[in-house]
């Protein structure tokens, strides 16, 4: 089950307010109905208040949900979920772009907080 407890952070390297966007290609779950797996990519963007995510611990975690039985719904606002709860972030912002399935393609974004109309729509 994947968990938080992965996760490592470093003090925010500035008191001014910036943008951190991280892109993962590789991201990888099952979907729970067919078993199947799932590849999407996943962009996290958020803007930090006190600490960064340090990017290999990022790595594992998303890592964790590898062999999880979750929908693509989900495992994105889990993601949102667990980021914002753990690095209280001013905004949080995650676009999972799924693989087409069937001739249908997924994107589901998920936020925290006040998205700036500029990264809004992903």
């Amino acid at each position: 089950m994947p968990t938080v407890d992965i996760l490592e952070f470093f003090d925010s390297p500035s008191d001014q307010p910036f943008v951190i966007e991280h892109i993962n290609e590789e991201f990888t779950s099952v979907c729970p109905k067919t078993g199947h797996p799932d590849f999407g990519i996943i962009t996290l963007r958020y803007e930090p208040l006190a600490v960064c995510v340090e990017l290999k611990s990022l790595k594992m975690y998303y890592q964790s949900f590898r062999n999880e039985g979750i929908f693509y719904e989900a495992v994105t606002n889990r993601i949102c979920e667990d980021l914002t709860e753990a690095m209280s972030p001013a905004w949080l912002q995650i676009i999972a772009d799924w693989r087409g399935r069937g001739g249908i393609r997924s994107r589901i974004l998920a936020s925290s907080g006040n998205v700036p109309a500029v990264w809004a729509r992903g």
